[in-house]
């Protein structure tokens, strides 16, 4: 019995391998960072909520920012026309992303490498393509909430503050990913169906 297994819709191409080492590359600054940057005794419970939060970190200011970057100042131009089907419409009739019905926002308009790590991102879900409403309100709070937050918790223990201010903050922070990744999912289901 011969069979034959479906052919696979798994594309590697270079911006996809571009991408993931650039993910890589954030983590292996974080680990640098945690030799450099806390004391040796540091114990590795330590070392690597440090290196956790600072890879976070970085990853809501360069990745997740450079989304933000691109929803607002990457766009086309589109004629206008009441029945043109903009991403924004979703919500109600004439609301266009940034009160603008000509131009069409997002990385899928650009040609900048992350612009292009965006449209990768978006074979998957289309939303991270264009000026998602959902999507942006929640970049907007992690590049400007949670990278921040994520950089004081790395302060915290490179201070070698690991009283309640850390555990705390570490709790908050956790929490928000948890609800943001949970949020962001739902409305990927809500839209689907």
């Amino acid at each position: 019995m011969d069979t034959q297994s479906p052919p696979s819709t798994l594309v590697i191409d270079r911006t996809t391998v571009l991408s993931l080492f650039a993910a890589l590359s954030v983590l292996i600054i974080a680990y640098a960072a945690s030799l450099r940057l806390l004391h040796a005794s540091t114990t590795i419970k330590f070392r690597i909520l440090f290196i956790w939060h600072l890879f976070d970190s970085l990853i809501h200011f360069t990745f997740e920012g450079s989304f933000l970057y691109n929803c607002f100042f990457t766009y086309t131009s589109v004629p206008h026309a009441s029945d043109y089907p903009h991403p924004a419409s979703l919500t109600s009739p004439s609301v266009y992303f940034m009160g603008d019905a000509d131009r069409l926002y997002g990385s899928q308009y650009g040609t900048s490498p992350t612009a292009k790590l965006w449209q990768e991102y978006a074979k998957a879900d289309k939303r991270w393509g264009g000026a998602d409403l959902t999507v942006v309100s929640l970049e907007l709070l992690t590049v400007f909430g949670a990278g921040p937050l994520a950089a004081y918790i790395c302060e915290l223990i490179r201070r070698r503050d690991g009283g309640g201010k850390l555990w705390f903050w570490a709790s908050v922070l956790a929490t928000g990913e948890l609800y943001g990744g949970k949020r962001s999912a739902l409305q990927a289901d809500y839209r689907e169906h």
